[in-house]
């Protein structure tokens, strides 16, 4: 079964959102916008898979390159980030610590991230710009306290992050890693959106990022620290999830900064996030403009 691929899309200065397809993008907010005005509230009134169906009787209304691609929720409420999150990610760093007990998380703004094939932006402050690929997850019921047995009912769809990083900004203060996790356009998300079938779609699927076409992440998802349902279990605890809720599930080992010399990110590399079932999300980088 081919699953429905869902973005948003910028043409002619309009934000729009649509279907996928290997020809195109199908308008979808020309035809459903008076119903859900962004795929934000087609996720809250769970209209993921009619908008599929619908976006497979129409030919495509723009081809590819004539789009700019958006992350696919705008204006989330919440984007949640999850740190060190595979078994060999924890040994990086050195310090003898054994697993963590309770994830660690921090929340990132929509602000930071652009969509797929836009160029991620070097600071001027910094030249540590570093990649992270990782695999997210939508919410498309709300919940509070939500059991793990029932976590996954709470997935609307999965998604690609590139989750970059400026690593001697997270250094700045002794508790928390927000600033080095927040700057303008560092990371990125997308391409689209595939609406979430059953747990086999993502409990084990292979997760990777190369840079200029160099691999260098590469685990699964069935290593995870914290897996998907107790992380949405965790975070419900807390905060009340709602749909368009975004959840950046943890990066594999071999970012930049843990090779020896570490390998940032400069203008003119090209990173590739890819998941299997998910597709590939593609960045280049250029330098912030004076």
């Amino acid at each position: 079964m081919t699953l429905p691929r869902l973005a948003t899309f910028t043409v002619n200065g309009i934000t729009k959102y649509g279907a996928v397809t290997d020809q195109g993008i199908v308008d979808l907010s020309a035809r459903f916008g008076q119903d859900y005005p962004t795929l934000r509230e087609a996720i809250a009134d769970r209209a993921l898979d009619k908008l599929g169906e619908a976006g497979a009787k129409h030919a495509p209304d723009f081809t590819l390159d004539a789009i700019a691609w958006q992350p696919p929720i705008p204006a989330p409420e919440k984007i949640i980030c999850i740190g060190v999150n595979y078994p060999d990610r924890n040994a990086e760093y050195k310090d003898g610590s054994d697993a963590p007990k309770y994830p660690s998380m921090f929340m990132r703004t929509p602000r930071s991230f652009v969509g797929h094939n836009a160029p991620l932006v070097r600071p001027r402050i910094s030249e540590q710009l570093d990649y992270e690929g990782e695999v997210v997850l939508v919410i498309g019921k709300a919940g509070r306290h939500i059991a793990e047995a029932n976590a996954l009912d709470h997935i609307a769809a999965v998604t690609l992050c590139n989750e970059g990083t400026i690593r001697d900004w997270v250094r700045h203060a002794k508790f928390n890693v927000t600033q080095g996790k927040n700057f303008d356009s560092t990371g990125s998300l997308g391409p689209w959106l595939v609406p979430y079938t059953d747990e086999s779609q993502i409990a084990d699927i292979r997760l990777t990022t190369r840079v200029n076409g160099e691999m260098r992440q590469d685990d699964r998802t069935g290593r995870l620290i914290f897996g998907f349902r107790y992380l949405i279990s965790y975070i419900s605890t807390f905060t009340t999830l709602v749909p368009g809720d975004i959840i950046v599930t943890g990066t594999p080992t071999g970012a930049g900064a843990r090779f020896d010399p570490p390998r940032f990110l400069k203008p003119g590399d090209v990173i590739e996030v890819e998941a299997e079932g998910i597709g590939r999300l593609r960045n280049g980088v250029v330098d912030e403009v004076a």
